[in-house]
């Protein structure tokens, strides 16, 4: 078979076929009379096989390896393809997500661009003050994309550069939340108080409404950083959460400072003095657990909660009765 035969049949130029008889990968196995290269059936076969080595990946110089040498380990090979296939595929994602995000930009000239690839390039930066130079200029100079902001925000481990970009992503588009929601539903405990704690940086209804699914959360984190912020937003259904880390000593400085803030209201407020009484009768209340909940109760109206303290100012603890003693003395006072 001569060699445009061959390369009709094989798919592979004449002149490539040359190419590979200077390599030594494939040589005519005879010459016609007239001098032309002439293929046998074997020959061939070695071109179709040397094509579907060169489709896996591999060079001309690893598919002679792999033809030519017999103790050539296959599983090594097709091992290291994958590694690299891999490292690839990763380097073309990371261009089409910043391309993708450059876009969502809008960029109206190349300076445009240019700044918003530097800012993109600094908040993967591995200096914790260019990360964070990076997140507060997206929110003041050039806009960057609310999804590299969150993709950020989910893996920042300094608190400082963290603190910047929950600012930041909280004056941007209101698509972040979106993206936010979804990380609460990630498999790693610390991304999803990351992403509560940036969804409590976000003012108006749909953060508000994030919140209360929070409260249903299975993590225990998650509904504790959601009970605080509702809270200070005035929404009861944080109460029976706030409650609980009043008692459990979780937080309850700042839990009970938001059971203040929602016992201004009466309907709250009856809720709340509620809650603390019920924790209060529970009989594993300790004597710290019910110096935590009659503090708690101190900025709550109501007969409830005068009736709970006076009950405690005669609490067996010492500490429990006089704390009690004194809220209730000044609750009288006012």
């Amino acid at each position: 078979m001569l060699i445009g035969e061959v390369a009709r049949k094989s798919g592979v130029s004449a002149r490539m076929l040359r190419h590979y008889e200077s390599l030594g990968l494939v040589r005519p196995t005879g010459r016609t009379g007239a001098g032309y290269r002439e293929y046998s059936g074997d020959d061939c076969r070695r071109v179709f096989q040397i094509e579907s080595l060169r489709s896996l990946g591999l060079s001309l110089r690893e598919v002679g390896r792999a033809l030519d040498d017999p103790a050539f380990v296959p599983s090594d090979l097709v091992e290291d393809l994958v590694r690299r296939t891999r490292a690839r595929i990763a380097a073309e994602t990371e261009l089409l997500t910043r391309l993708r995000r450059i876009g969502t930009a809008e960029p109206e000239g190349w300076e445009d661009v240019l700044q918003t690839v530097a800012l993109l390039q600094a908040l993967g930066s591995r200096s914790a003050g260019k990360r964070q130079s990076a997140a507060l200029a997206s929110a003041e100079e050039v806009p960057v994309p609310a999804e590299a902001l969150v993709e950020a925000v989910l893996n920042e481990t300094d608190p400082n550069v963290a603190g910047a970009l929950r600012w930041a992503l909280a004056r941007s588009d209101a698509g972040g939340l979106a993206l936010l929601a979804e990380g609460l539903g990630s498999p790693a405990a610390e991304v999803r108080e990351r992403a509560i704690r940036s969804i409590t940086e976000f003012p108006g209804d749909a953060a508000t409404a994030l919140l209360r699914d929070a409260l249903a959360h299975p993590d225990l984190e998650v509904r504790r950083y959601a009970a605080l912020e509702l809270g200070t937003r005035g929404e009861a259904d944080a109460v029976p959460t706030l409650v609980d880390m009043v008692a459990e000593g979780a937080n309850d400085v700042d839990a009970a400072a938001a059971l203040s803030t929602l016992a201004g209201r009466p309907e709250p407020a009856d809720r709340i003095a509620t809650g603390l009484v019920d924790r209060l009768t529970h009989g594993a209340a300790t004597p710290p657990v019910r110096r935590r909940l009659a503090q708690a109760l101190a900025d709550v109206p109501g007969a409830t909660t005068s009736r709970a303290l006076a009950e405690l100012s005669h609490d067996e603890d010492r500490a429990v009765a006089l704390t009690a003693a004194y809220l209730l003395g000044r609750r009288d006072a006012e």
